[in-house]
């Protein structure tokens, strides 16, 4: 009798501490972190799609006509960067620049942001348009090693090393200062 009380009690132990596994509160910064990049909620419509967009670029959703561009963009965003990479695993700025000009405007580029920037017709920062490219010079070698695609008020998307493909604002101090050549294609 003596063994069946102590088994029950091992058995209740058991329980409790299982239980109490469960019952812990989340801890802040893993389960109430925002969902992984590419794993977020998608608007269901374009008209969603058009409010979500013209909130971040600054337009209202009457001024959003190219809902496939958009669409790209939210299939995309949040996608981590990987240095040659050309899927939703990692890609780098070039390529997807590549892609979408290809996927939307149906144009091809080369493979390179230096390349691209040899081949685009060079226009002022004030003259931009919704799908001219936006290159930059981090490394100072003369040459162009980032690119983006520009969307509407001085915002472009692109793929950046940290936090992979987003929207940023040309006027940010980072971008403004490395910010060296733009074109349509």
């Amino acid at each position: 009798m003596q063994k069946h009380h102590y088994l029950n009690f091992i058995l209740l132990f058991i329980a409790v501490i299982l239980t109490g596994c469960l019952a812990r509160p989340e801890r802040p910064g893993i389960a109430n972190r925002p969902p992984a990049p590419g794993h977020h909620i998608k608007p269901k419509t374009a008209e969603q799609l058009k409010e979500k967009y013209a909130d971040i670029v600054g337009l209202s959703p009457y001024q959003i006509n190219n809902v496939a561009l958009y669409n790209f963009i939210e299939e995309w965003i949040g996608i981590p960067h990987r240095l040659g990479g050309q899927d939703k695993r990692g890609i780098d700025c070039s390529f997807f620049t590549y892609q979408l000009v290809r996927d939307i405007y149906q144009k091809d580029l080369p493979r390179t942001a230096n390349d691209m920037a040899q081949v685009v017709k060079r226009k002022y920062e004030n003259q931009l348009q919704e799908g001219d490219l936006v290159f930059f010079n981090f490394s100072g070698s003369g040459n162009f090693d980032h690119v983006g695609i520009y969307l509407a008020n001085d915002r472009f998307v692109h793929v950046s090393t940290s936090k992979g493909v987003m929207i940023s604002n040309l006027k940010e101090p980072w971008f403004r200062k490395y910010f060296t050549r733009a074109g349509s294609i």
